[in-house]
């Protein structure tokens, strides 16, 4: 499995995931695990935990909203969640009408900040969304 993006930096430690964290995968890919390189199953959120991380992946800028919304009581209860938004890169040549801007600009109209973006592979991109430390 080659790592996605020029780092060489693992995608686990781009993502900044813990062996501690517990962590909530929205609309995943199958292949994961496999993008980790590791598997993170004993990590995932089960019902009554609350998520250190979240990682949401997106086809469409509906669906990316969607999710938001429904994310918004999490991330307003614990301040100090990171939430990852993937979405397709345009190298990937796969329709959608979502990009960097359209995540950024919403975030930043739902008390949340972009602080750092990465290659999660060779079609998917992500940002970390954080709220704001005035806001914690």
């Amino acid at each position: 499995m080659s790592i996605a993006g020029y780092s060489g930096t693992p995608l686990i430690k781009k993502l900044g995931i813990q062996p501690e964290m517990k962590i909530l995968l929205i609309k995943e890919p199958d292949n994961y695990f496999a993008l980790l390189e590791t598997d993170i199953s004993e990590q995932l959120c089960k019902k009554v935990d609350s998520p250190d991380l979240i990682h949401l992946f997106v086809k469409s800028n509906k669906e990316f909203k969607s999710e938001m919304k429904k994310l918004k009581t999490i991330y307003k209860r614990n301040t100090s969640l990171s939430i990852w938004v993937s979405w397709y890169k345009k190298s990937a040549k796969i329709p959608t009408d979502i990009t960097e801007d359209t995540i950024r600009n919403y975030a930043l109209k739902n008390d949340l900040v972009d602080v750092k973006v990465c290659a999660v592979s060779d079609i998917w991109s992500g940002l970390k969304l954080v709220v704001p430390l005035a806001k914690r």
